[in-house]
């Protein structure tokens, strides 16, 4: 089974943190778009199993797609995958997108999964975000989408906002969890490069939290969760039984995945693929068809860092089994030499014959994790 991910790379406007690959001028969307109907054609054949068991319309803002480029690609791609009839099918999409008549379009076009970018229920985090809704707004867009039959939801929240209490966040998590939402990601706010966040933290103009209040927000809101009945199965994402994201977990399991669009990422399990991040020059590259896109090989050693990577951050974390068939017996045994401090402080832990780290662990995962790398 494999994934299939369409990067849409347009926005209303541009948020304060995002460092995404997108853009706010619409003059390039028809080129893309028909530039991206052709690649699903042209790589066609870079999955070796044709067998999709998700998809996902991610960017940028994919709920401002016209509905003839929406059902196209669904229709696209069902021509020339076989698409599993019980597929995930998801669309990321902007509270202030989802009125009546889209909601309706969604449904109809296949969409079974929105991920609603809520971001805060208020209006102060949003603004300072420069997100385009309100608060209420993130309410009701949630309410609308449950009235139109949308079952399998997601929301999006970012903690460690400057100026956030333990208040406000707790009543971000509680108000989630009383819209009955079945799934949940919540992100520490992290500076980029080159954004507009960056800016205003430089200049002074906007004061970070520290590292002890963004901890505090976390153990809240992993507590909050546990008390409502949510597992926590990796390291931002919250799920209700059976409502976890089919199409993030086929990335922390190694599923291949082919990406359509503007800086969309492939995999196929012994290579990387990832297009360019420039609307025009994408689309004239295809035209023109000429490699719109750069690769690499993994040789054994990146292949074991990814797995290592992406399987420390689920609760499932990475079976010693999996190591031991992959990678040798020679590498098992110098993961367990390497994770052996770990171990003895339990900052790691071994369970039904898998290496985790334990949840109260997880904001040091980056860390923890780096000292297991093959290097």
């Amino acid at each position: 089974m494999s994934s299939i991910y369409l990067h849409i790379p347009f926005c209303k406007q541009a948020c304060h943190y995002c460092d995404f690959h997108f853009s706010t001028l619409q003059k390039t969307y028809q080129p893309v778009m028909d530039a991206m109907m052709q690649e699903i054609s042209l790589r066609a054949d870079y999955l070796e199993s044709k067998k999709i068991s998700s998809i996902y319309f991610g960017g940028g803002t994919p709920s401002l797609l016209k509905e003839k480029d929406l059902r196209g690609f669904i229709d696209k791609i069902q021509q020339t995958f076989d698409v599993a009839a019980d597929a995930e099918i998801t669309l990321e999409s902007n509270p202030d997108d989802l009125s009546a008549a889209n909601l309706k379009l969604f449904k109809s076009a296949s969409i079974n999964r929105l991920s609603i970018g809520t971001q805060s229920f208020f209006d102060a985090e949003l603004k300072l975000m420069n997100r385009s809704h309100n608060a209420e707004e993130a309410k009701s867009s949630i309410m609308r989408a449950q009235d139109a039959g949308f079952e399998n939801l997601t929301i999006d929240l970012i903690f460690g906002m400057p100026g956030g209490d333990e208040k406000t966040w707790r009543k971000n998590v509680e108000t989630s969890i009383a819209l009955q939402i079945p799934h949940l990601s919540a992100y520490s706010l992290t500076v980029e490069p080159k954004t507009a966040l960056a800016k205003m933290v430089q200049s002074g103009e906007i004061v970070l939290p520290s590292e002890s209040i963004v901890l505090d927000q976390y153990n809240l809101l992993c507590a909050l969760t546990k008390e409502a009945n949510f597992a926590h199965y990796e390291l931002s994402n919250y799920g209700k039984p059976g409502f976890e994201s089919r199409h993030n977990t086929s990335y922390w399991n190694g599923t291949p995945y082919l990406g359509i669009g503007p800086s969309a990422h492939s995999f196929n399990g012994h290579s990387r693929q990832w297009n360019t991040a420039n609307n025009t020059k994408y689309s004239t590259y295809l035209n023109a068809k000429k490699d719109w896109w750069e690769s690499e090989e993994l040789d054994e050693k990146e292949r074991f860092n990814e797995f290592v990577m992406t399987g420390l951050r689920t609760a499932k974390g990475i079976s010693l089994n999996v190591i031991d068939d992959r990678f040798g017996n020679q590498r098992a045994d110098k993961l367990m030499q390497d994770a052996q401090a770990k171990l003895e402080c339990e900052k790691l832990i071994i369970e039904e014959n898998s290496l985790k780290i334990p949840e109260k662990h997880w904001m040091l995962s980056d860390a923890i994790i780096a000292d297991l790398f093959w290097v």
